[in-house]
């Protein structure tokens, strides 16, 4: 795939992704819906969008990092704010407390997992498919020089 084409179907799915975050802002804060609740419906309704199709396309580091910092906006939402101790003030969760509070694995060990299963079912199609062919690298022909 033509890198310029992955750079705006990524820049195309982050926007879809904030999209998808604006629309419906007041669930995620409410009081009324329990954290796992929550959660469940950040998995099943903002996750395949976000997913849809990444199995097929590399990441690179900028990339994965937005779509970290998306996820943790996310869970910040869910999560609220922890009240300090000593000082009785508010303040966000670090990224270290949203992953110990949150059990399941990131969205980018998703994205390597959904991808590892994908290169497992490429290997096992016949040789005559093209996805085969791009996965062990045997061209046919000559090269032109």
């Amino acid at each position: 795939m033509d890198s310029a084409f992955v750079k705006e179907e990524n820049k195309s799915t982050l926007k879809c992704m904030n999209a998808c975050y604006h629309s419906v802002p007041n669930i995620l804060s409410s009081s009324l819906l329990s954290k796992n609740l929550k959660i469940k419906i950040q998995r099943t309704l903002r996750f395949p969008v976000v997913l849809y199709g990444r199995e097929t396309w590399s990441l690179t580091l900028r990339e994965e990092h937005k779509l970290r910092v998306f996820e943790n906006r996310v869970l910040r939402r869910i999560f609220g704010h922890k009240r300090n101790e000593v000082t009785g003030e508010l303040r966000k969760l670090h990224n270290q407390e949203l992953n110990d509070r949150y059990s399941y694995p990131n969205i980018i060990r998703v994205i390597k997992s959904r991808r590892m299963r994908w290169v497992g079912h490429v290997a096992r199609m016949g040789t005559w498919r093209g996805a085969y062919g791009v996965l062990v690298g045997k061209p046919r022909g000559k090269r032109l020089l």
